[in-house]
């Protein structure tokens, strides 16, 4: 269990990282469930109330190189 929550921690501390080559990279390592998964969780951290504004501008930049890719 452990292991798994260093990984879910580092992938989205690379996908949050506004570097799109890191972002790239991490995204293309997962399952295509898992990739549907970021992509909603992204587009409601970009959407939704309740996040703040470097975590939007960081999920935005994450968007931006995933599907500009």
């Amino acid at each position: 269990m452990q292991v798994e929550q260093e990984r879910f921690e580092s992938t989205w501390e690379v996908l949050l990282s506004r570097e799109p080559d890191r972002i790239l990279a991490v995204y293309a390592s997962l399952s295509p469930a898992e990739r549907e998964a970021v992509l909603v969780h992204l587009e409601k951290m970009v959407s939704e109330p309740g996040w703040q504004p470097g975590q939007r501008h960081s999920a935005q930049a994450a968007l931006d190189a995933i599907l500009e890719a």
